[in-house]
């Protein structure tokens, strides 16, 4: 039987992704774990962060006979297999090139035409909306429904969250 490393996407539990990282590493599993840096400003100090860029999920390649090793902690809510792991390895090593020039990276959640969202930061803060359409990367233009009346309004995608 031939057991080759092949990727698997770990779905970890809420904030575990460290943790998992760690516990592989002890049991001599090789997992990556894509993270940018975030400079907060605090009361005049500046703090650093490595934080995940895609929270929720670390990447390993592993034999498939070595997943119940990552299951033996309890920082993993399902192990899945990738199906196309050529096309996967070619995104993640893109991926992992970006994050290494310094650029200004974050995720870009799907926030797509159709889709509700509550604007989290601006003047219109707390207001859910549709999406009637995107303009490039950052403009999205929303639907607001007040007193069944809409409003079609211009916001970043910055400021927005799915509902």
């Amino acid at each position: 039987m031939d057991d080759a490393p092949i990727w698997f996407v770990a779905h970890t539990r809420p904030r575990c992704e460290k943790k998992l990282c760690a516990h592989c590493e002890r049991e001599g599993l090789p997992t990556t774990l894509v993270t940018y840096r975030s400079v907060k400003k605090y009361r005049g100090k500046t703090a650093t962060f490595e934080k995940p860029l895609f929270p929720g999920y670390v990447f390993l390649k592993i034999p498939s006979l070595s997943r119940q090793k990552v299951f033996q902690s309890d920082y993993v809510a399902n192990l899945l297999e990738v199906n196309d792991q050529a096309l996967f390895n070619q995104q993640l090593e893109e991926i992992l090139a970006a994050v290494e020039t310094d650029a200004e990276i974050h995720l870009a959640p799907e926030i797509g035409v159709g889709r509700k969202v509550l604007i989290k930061s601006g003047p219109l803060r707390g207001q859910e909306g549709w999406v009637e359409d995107r303009h490039g990367m950052t403009t999205v233009l929303l639907r607001l429904d007040f007193i069944g009346q809409a409003a079609a309004v211009k916001v970043q995608a910055e400021q927005l969250e799915l509902v």
